[in-house]
């Protein structure tokens, strides 16, 4: 006998394999990578929908290290668009010439490392 019920009963599904597609897999066209310390930066350029560059910065750093002795990443993602490159550019030049100004620097590769790179 067939119940009715079951054929509303949902059935546990696994969810399908993420295949990148030949899209994502040359979405990165340029990259560059800072090391400071515990933490990394990319500057990833990638193409959008629109076929449009844009800049994806990342910071990332390491956290710690789970029971297996993986290494535990926190990541922050900023994403600037064309539009917003000019004013981003801007304010950039005008901050770092701002932190040089203000403390006497004649080179910016001058200046004492960080201290937040020591956490």
């Amino acid at each position: 006998m067939i119940s009715l019920f079951d054929r509303f009963q949902k059935k546990e599904e696994k969810p399908a394999a993420v295949v990148p597609t030949e899209r994502e897999e040359k979405e990165i066209v340029f990259s560059k990578a800072v090391k400071a310390g515990k933490r990394m930066y990319y500057l990833d350029v990638k193409r959008d929908r629109r076929d449009d560059l844009f800049l994806s910065i990342t910071e990332s750093k390491r956290k710690g290290v789970t029971a297996d002795g993986q290494f535990v990443f926190e990541k922050h993602k900023i994403f600037l668009y064309k539009e917003d490159f000019a004013k981003f550019e801007q304010a950039l030049a005008e901050t770092l010439q701002f932190i040089r100004t203000e403390m006497n620097l004649d080179e910016f590769e001058n200046a004492p490392a960080n201290s937040n790179d020591a956490e």
